[in-house]
């Protein structure tokens, strides 16, 4: 193979690793952050003591609870004030969190099974857990009227049905990719650095080109939580979807800024060691320009 060939040839192989990489992140992280139950509900148990996350879940339980509630004109501001008090303050309880757990828990399943069904329907978190736990403790608490408030499923959206198919599609694709994308990246580096013609420029534009991707990944990452958010309903708090996409996609950003870190790090060492290089040719050639100048002695 002529030098110019093999010089495009690895062009073309060290491009295609760098695109596949943050694609290999993502789709890695599809599989095994999001699609491992116990990865995501390692990740979502924090969010129980996150203050926008309980005050979004304390104001759906209230709102529920209140519409099932009916007090005469004089009862109705403090029973609310009471329940609402009541439901933030279960927020703060050991409870509150087994019941977030099992909330989550119960939602995953339900979207990994969505995602792998072929069912149009949205899925929903049933909040009636927490709101049975609440009126046992408004009752323990003698509020007039607590036993007889009835526990009802509320449930919030996390996942609507119009968005469903898409979803199902995009999950799968990076399903299937989770395991392949990040290897086919890292052996197509390996071989367009091998068939280079000069290797250190090879090794330099690998690290340059895995840096550029991460960096874009970060900038998706970004630009995708401003139009989740963008597009939340009216009755969704956006401070509390964004601690739980903040939460859901830490790992993706953690790996964003390991592959920056990493293509920086390979890149100044190709630098570094063609400087090197540079210095000690420098160096050696007037040591041996000086050893192949002619000996003249004097008769």
């Amino acid at each position: 193979m002529s030098p110019r060939a093999r010089s495009v040839l690895s062009a073309v192989l060290i491009v295609l690793a760098c695109l596949l990489a943050p694609l290999g992140a993502l789709s890695g992280w599809a599989m095994y952050g999001i699609g491992d139950s116990g990865r995501y509900e390692a990740t979502m148990t924090p969010l129980a003591s996150d203050s926008d996350v309980r005050e979004a879940i304390a104001s759906a339980v209230t709102d529920g609870i209140l519409r099932e509630v009916h007090v005469g004109a004089p009862l109705q501001k403090p029973v609310n004030h009471f329940v609402r008090d009541a439901v933030r303050s279960f927020t703060h309880t050991p409870a509150f969190r087994t019941a977030w757990q099992a909330a989550n828990r119960a939602a995953h399943d339900a979207v990994m099974r969505a995602l792998h069904s072929d069912r149009e329907e949205a899925v929903t978190i049933d909040l009636a857990p927490v709101a049975q736990r609440v009126k046992s403790q408004l009752t323990f608490e003698h509020m007039p009227l607590a036993n007889r408030i009835p526990v009802e499923h509320t449930e919030i959206t996390v996942l609507p049905s119009e968005d469903l198919n898409q979803l199902r599609k995009g999950f799968h694709v990076l399903e299937f990719a989770g395991f392949w994308l990040p290897a086919a990246a890292a052996v197509l580096a390996v071989t367009g650095i091998l068939v280079a013609v000069c290797r250190r420029r090879a090794v330099l534009a690998t690290g340059l080109g895995t840096a550029l991707g991460a960096a874009l990944l970060g900038v998706a990452i970004a630009v995708g939580r401003r139009l989740t958010l963008d597009d939340l309903p009216a009755d969704v708090s956006p401070s509390a979807a964004g601690a739980v996409y903040d939460a859901l996609t830490g790992t993706l950003r953690l790996v964003s800024w390991l592959l920056l870190a990493l293509g920086v790090t390979v890149a100044s060492a190709a630098l570094l060691t063609a400087a090197y290089g540079r210095r000690r040719r420098a160096s050696a050639a007037p040591a041996q320009a000086q050893a192949d100048q002619p000996t003249r002695v004097r008769a």
